[in-house]
């Protein structure tokens, strides 16, 4: 295969042209680079080399100014903006920075395209005071201010640009608007000097204007790369630009049109896949590469172009291990980069002035792979220190005074981290920069393993560096807020390069990287519309019909720029791959691209279009089971004599394997801190504040004016356990103030309930209040010693009758606490759990002969106060049941405990895996 750039150094050759003084000038500085390369194949001796060079370095030479970056261009544009406009006006620079960067976009338009600066900005005055009716006598201050804005634009560019040329720096079309103006001169001074231009496509007027004269004056040649199938097909936008130049450039009158080629209809292998979302793409071009890597091994002369340049990382992970040369033209932004998120983080934290940072924010800084080495030292690991203070006492938000006094040997790292942000700018930048220096001298300890780390610092360095000299010279950044702004814009356009060969094997870049190098293997992914092309956008104060009016380009000009990219890849390839992504996103492109239907629709070549299917590796479900040994029975031993509790045993029935976590394995689960009151936290302060009211009752009857005397209690007690369960969390605003008033609530609901008991001539006597029971369960089946152990709310007598009474701050019903089958209390969790409960506690207060049977056993559901006390019930199998079963008898309990053994034998049984429940 032959390329674009040899086919025209053989031109040149054969022209007998010294190619040691030509000036070849390219659209992109790696054209250049494979330019040179191919020099070799046409000179038979040793030569200088000419000069080759891109059009932004030919063209800065002839304007003989320098470009500057658009984030320092927003800081001069920010200068003349406040120079010309009312202080009273005047936008801070954040909010100025929003709507800048879109006129300085325009602004460079119409310099690239030599718009006659004046008249554009006076037309756009005058269509916003249509718009606005402007010849209304009453006009709002706001519509003032922004007619004034409008009519204030020329000023601005005339003023900016004017100091910009001063320092002799531009902005891209500033810098061809006065390489124009110097052309005359150029063509004067170099009247022996050639020019090969070579591979363009779409030319600004600048270019046009440049290019054309130096043809004219026998200065230049250029090389169009063209292919007749599309130049022919005047509805073909890949030929929209060259169509237009053949016939418009005056020079074509009288010169040949290099070059038309016929090599796009030559017989090509062009495949389609259609294949879901990016992950997919980047792993089938993983297959597609080893595939290829099989059959060339250096997989020379083969491209991967990623039309959404995201894909870049996922593709670099799922390249074949035999690949040998690889390089990357694209390089790796910066904000993708772990330690972007860090400093993200600590923007986020500070850009809100504080006394005090929320503990989720503080965790994930403390906990950044960055940070949390640096809060180790001295065997303490400070990090985790945090962690467990802002846990156990419940901190929802942290002062720095109170970090540095949980990390007293971490003082410096904090200090950087959480204090003098808010200070000033530059105290701020000072720390970022300390922050680098630090993590710098951490990494250098182990150099060899963290080199890539290492030169993400370098890069953050000088970004840094960059942020302190704009801010030093301009002064504009006046909060963290504006900080972040443009530490955001700064990383947007920041890359870290990758190192390779840049001729050897395979090549991977985006869609603008390919331009004028030819390729035998392509692979395209991302082919969808929205990303190739990119379809619609107006990023411009220029209205659409004011740009057609001035011959400034629109969508449709940019649709054309990506057609001819994509068809010139084409051009010359013989195995083509195009991939697309079949499932339609909103925001990262849609359908399959127009460019897919047109090949198709075109006819010319015979393409193989398949859709992929996701490629899941089938997992099949399966149910943890961990089989008993001798050792983990020796555990369960230890359980059964230390007691089981009516809840862990539920927890067996519910899930084995959540018990062998649990009991066996003492594996909790992690508390994070509450931010909202949990369920559990709510229960416990009911509970508690009802132990403390009713303590001092036991072993008397209550009376109306006993349980009155505990109303006033109420706020101060629930405030008390709040504190204790609660700790530091704040509990007097939004939805905790909700759930401390359910609590108090709760409380007073219930002594209600019990005076409305005690009203209706109904005797209580506390027998006791959080009973503790620890008693021997006999299972003559087992050689060792097996106990129960719970604690019970409240033992009283109702009328005589002793009941068992389980507080719960849930919903309860009274089908929740009545069974049919005995053999199923111990099997289904969600229908008896708290009948089994009940029972597990009359049977252990009965054992401990702290009661006499009959009992009644049941539920006191704050959220179902008005059932009131849900007794345990026995009913027959047709569903209905009597008074007296209700009650709890030796019959009762020996039927449980009958049921209650078999799962305690279950449970110790050697040869009874503790196995998964789906749940």
């Amino acid at each position: 295969m032959t390329t674009f750039i040899f086919d025209v150094l053989k031109d040149l050759q054969n022209s007998n042209v010294n190619l040691s003084k030509l000036t070849f000038v390219l659209p992109s500085k790696r054209a250049g680079l494979f330019l040179k390369h191919q020099l070799y194949k046409v000179t038979n001796k040793t030569i200088f080399s000419p000069h080759i060079i891109s059009i932004e370095e030919f063209v800065e030479a002839l304007s003989q100014l320098k470009t500057i970056s658009n984030t320092e261009l927003l800081f001069e544009f920010y200068n003349s903006y406040t120079t010309l406009t009312n202080k009273e006006n005047v936008d801070s620079f954040e909010s100025f920075s929003k709507w800048a960067q879109i006129l300085l976009q325009d602004f460079n338009e119409i310099d690239r395209y030599l718009i006659p600066q004046e008249n554009i900005f006076n037309y756009l005055s005058d269509i916003q005071k249509l718009n606005h009716w402007s010849l209304e006598e009453n006009k709002s201050d706001f519509v003032k201010n922004y007619l004034s804005f409008w009519n204030k634009l020329y000023n601005y560019y005339t003023h900016f640009t004017k100091h910009l040329l001063n320092k002799n720096v531009g902005y891209q079309g500033l810098i061809y608007r006065k390489a124009v103006k110097n052309l005359e001169s150029y063509i004067q001074n170099n009247t022996e000097k050639q020019h090969v231009f070579l591979g363009f496509n779409a030319l600004n007027t600048a270019e046009e204007t440049i290019i054309q004269k130096l043809l004219e004056n026998n200065l230049a040649k250029i090389y169009w790369d063209i292919d007749n199938v599309f130049l022919n097909n005047p509805k073909h936008d890949a030929a929209l630009f060259t169509r237009q130049h053949k016939s418009n450039w005056s020079y074509f009158k009288s010169n040949p049109f290099n070059w038309i080629t016929n090599n796009y209809s030559k017989e090509k292998n062009i495949s389609i896949y259609g294949i879901p979302k990016n992950i997919g793409q980047s792993k089938y071009i993983g297959m597609l590469l080893n595939t290829l890597s099989i059959e060339n091994k250096s997989l020379q002369n083969t491209a991967v172009v990623l039309g959404d340049e995201n894909l870049l990382i996922p593709v670099l992970n799922s390249l074949p291990a035999t690949i040998e040369a690889l390089n990357i033209t694209m390089g790796f932004p910066l904000k993708s980069i772990p330690l972007a998120s860090l400093f993200e983080s600590l923007f986020k934290l500070h850009k809100n002035p504080s006394k005090s940072f929320y503990y989720k924010d503080v965790i994930n800084i403390i906990s950044h792979q960055f940070i949390r080495p640096l809060l180790y030292f001295n065997d303490t690991d400070y990090a985790s220190k945090i962690i467990e203070t802002i846990e156990a006492n419940n901190i929802i938000y942290l002062t720095p005074d109170r970090l540095k006094q949980i990390t007293d040997k971490a003082e410096t790292i904090v200090n950087i981290l959480f204090t003098n942000w808010e200070t000033s700018i530059d105290e701020a930048l000072k720390n970022c920069a300390q922050l680098i220096l630090i993590i710098k001298n951490n990494l250098s300890e182990n150099k060899a393993s963290n080199l890539l780390s290492l030169e993400y610092l370098f890069r953050f360095n000088e970004l840094f560096n960059e942020l302190s000299r704009l801010n030093s010279e301009y002064n504009h950044i006046k909060d963290i807020s504006t900080l972040f702004s443009i530490y955001k814009e700064l990383l947007s356009t920041e890359t870290l390069d990758f190192q390779g060969e840049p001729l050897q094997g395979l090549q991977i870049m985006g869609m603008l990287e390919s331009r004028v190098l030819d390729f035998e293997t392509v692979i395209i992914s991302s082919v969808n519309e929205g990303v190739l092309p990119s379809g619609k956008s107006n990023n411009s104060f220029i209205p659409f019909d004011v740009k057609l009016e001035n011959n400034l380009p629109t969508y449709k000009e940019k649709d054309a720029v990506y057609t001819y990219h994509f068809y010139r890849l084409l051009q010359r390839a013989k195995n083509i791959h195009i991939l697309y992504n079949t499932e339609a996103d909103v925001l990262t492109g849609g359908e399959k691209s127009r460019f897919i239907t047109q090949l198709q629709l075109e006819n010319i070549h015979k393409i193989k279009h398949q859709i992929i299917a996701p490629i899941v590796p089938v997992i099949k479900p399966s149910l943890n089971e961990i089989n008993k040994t001798p050792e983990l029975l020796n555990q369960i031993i230890e359980v059964a004599k230390k007691g089981f509790s009516p809840s862990s045993l539920t927890n067996y029935i519910r899930n084995p394997i959540d018990f062998y976590y649990q009991k066996i394995l003492k594996i909790r689960e992690h508390d994070d801190a509450e931010e909202t009151v949990a369920a559990n936290t709510l229960g416990t302060v009911v509970h508690n504040t009802l132990e403390d009211f009713y303590k001092p009752f036991v072993g008397t009857f209550l009376t109306i004016e006993n349980i009155k005397s505990l109303k006033p209690k109420i706020s101060e007690r629930v405030s008390y356990h709040f504190k204790n369960e609660y700790k530091e969390g704040d509990i007097t605003k939004g939805k905790n103030l909700i759930v401390f008033e359910i609590a108090k609530r709760y409380v007073s609901n219930f002594l209600d309930l019990e005076i409305q008991d005690l009203k209706a001539g109904n005797q209580i006597k506390i027998i006791a209040i959080e009973a503790k029971n620890d008693v021997p369960f006999d299972i003559p089946e087992l050689n060792f010693p097996v106990n129960l152990t719970g604690k019970v709310d409240r033992v009283d007598e109702y009328n005589g009758v002793t009941r068992i009474i389980d507080y719960k701050t849930g919903h309860i019903s009274q089908g929740s606490v009545e069974i049919v089958n005995w053999e199923s209390i111990t099997t289904d969790y969600n229908k008896y759990s708290k009948s089994f409960q009940v029972l597990t506690y009359a049977l252990m207060m009965h054992q401990s002969n702290q009661i006499n049977l009959p009992v009644e056993a049941g539920i006191v559901s704050f959220k179902n106060l008005s059932s009131g006390f849900l007794k345990f019930a026995k009913k027959d199998k047709a569903g209905s049941y009597a008074k007296k079963d209700t009650l709890i008898t030796e019959e009762t309990l020996d039927k449980f405990s009958d049921e209650l053994k078999q799962l305690i034998l279950e449970i110790c049984n050697l040869n009874t895996p503790f196995t998964e429940k789906e749940i």
